[in-house]
């Protein structure tokens, strides 16, 4: 009996990361030996996304609102910076994107398959469901995990709030800290979820699906590395003036990975949180920063919103000059950030770039079309750039302050 209490002590207690790697492995050998078993097990990484999914909105909720109910005066939560950070890097990664396309151009086959998606017929429409989401029933938003909504009214409970008892306060405080202790116990089951959407990934795709547009993954995963790995390396040395990859790397590995295999970045926002907690960051912070990067910090959406625009702009002829790439790259920033606005997310945003370029609607869809088949690999990390990009930037601004302050 003591025995299987010390292992799984061992177990409950070991590196996250070193059993996340065991369950891929693992996942990867049961796809290969076994497709009908890997098909069996798919229900424990639905379970596992399931979970972060239903507590990710109460989460966000609650630690908001008890932050900002809870926060001393005179206490600055550095959201301004954060937030010139998160359009910066979109920016940069869309520029990026641009850059990686015309030093390695690609064309594609187009093809059918996206005719009954409704894109957004304009930047107009993007921002206007955001605004519409914005003031969206908080029931209705906790529901449908609509986090803008979710953010406004945890931010205004947060500020009515703020002048409550202290009793009544500590209420809040008392429930954020067993929501938070909720999600710890989810997110240490991560091992064993995604070992169930490797597999069954694995054996129902593949990658023969997806050989056909080697060139095309090579761009859109060479931008995200770029940006990962040289990009915002540079924008945090910038702001904290020391060796960045420490940071860079460590978000990662304990959040790009985990945010790979759900392709979800609200799921990732409970891993998000208890690594800003590992980092000791400032909570009054990070729990809107973190949430609020999930909605607006969309490099690896500007990347795929660009990479596959030029491509079909590369496909039918058509030139581009400096001036239209830039524009481009603005434009793919700001529809990225919108990006959780619309059903389908960044691929559903492919038309509004085109439409710059004059490419009809019904071959703009074809690329999407496209997005659609690499979307194993292309949104898996997407969200992995996007989910540890929220961290770096919230760690960098707050370790920006503190020196400042000290």
């Amino acid at each position: 009996m003591n025995q299987s209490n010390s292992l799984f002590a061992k177990l409950a207690n070991g590196s996250l990361v070193l059993q996340i790697l065991v369950g891929i492995v693992a996942g990867i050998l049961l796809a290969s030996l076994s497709p009908a078993s890997a098909q069996s097990v798919s229900f424990l990484g639905g379970l596992f996304v399931g979970a972060l999914q239903a507590i990710a909105p109460i989460l966000v909720f609650i630690l908001v609102a008890s932050s900002i109910a809870n926060q001393k005066k005179n206490t600055h939560t550095n959201m301004r910076p954060i937030v010139v950070l998160y359009l910066i890097g979109t920016f940069m990664a869309a520029l990026t994107a641009v850059t990686m396309s015309f030093l390695f151009p690609t064309t594609l086959v187009l093809v059918t398959g996206a005719e009954g998606a409704m894109p957004p017929e304009g930047i107009g429409e993007v921002l206007h469901t955001l605004l519409f989401k914005l003031v969206d029933n908080p029931v209705n938003a906790l529901m449908t995990g609509n986090y803008i909504g979710i953010l406004a009214w945890g931010v205004g409970l947060g500020i009515a709030l703020h002048h409550a008892s202290e009793s009544t306060k500590q209420v809040f405080a008392d429930v954020s800290q067993g929501v938070s202790t909720m999600v710890r116990f989810v997110i240490r089951l991560a091992p064993i979820g995604i070992f169930g959407l490797v597999a069954v990934t694995f054996a129902e795709t593949g990658f023969t699906a997806i050989a056909g547009y080697a060139q095309l993954l090579a761009v859109l995963l060479g931008a995200m590395l770029f940006i990962a790995l040289v990009v915002n390396p540079i924008i945090v040395w910038i702001k904290i003036r020391r060796n960045p990859y420490p940071l860079v790397l460590t978000c990662l590995r304990e959040s790009g990975v985990t945010a790979f295999f759900t392709r979800s970045s609200a799921a990732n926002i409970p891993v998000n949180m208890a690594l800003c907690e590992k980092l000791k960051l400032h909570k009054d912070t990070y729990s809107v920063s973190i949430p609020l990067g999930a909605t607006i910090n969309m490099g690896g959406a500007a990347i795929t919103i660009t990479v596959l625009t030029l491509a079909a702009v590369n496909t039918l002829g058509i030139q581009v000059d400096i001036l239209t790439a830039i524009l481009l790259s603005v434009v793919a920033a700001v529809s990225a950030c919108g990006a959780s606005g619309v059903a389908g997310g960044s691929l559903l945003l492919i038309p509004l770039a085109c439409s710059l370029f004059g490419i009809s609607n019904d071959v703009a869809m074809q690329v999407v079309a496209v997005g659609f088949i690499i979307g194993v690999i292309q949104d898996s990390a997407e969200t992995g750039l996007n989910s540890s990009t929220d961290v770096v930037f919230t760690a960098a601004a707050c370790e920006a302050a503190e020196r400042k302050n000290a």
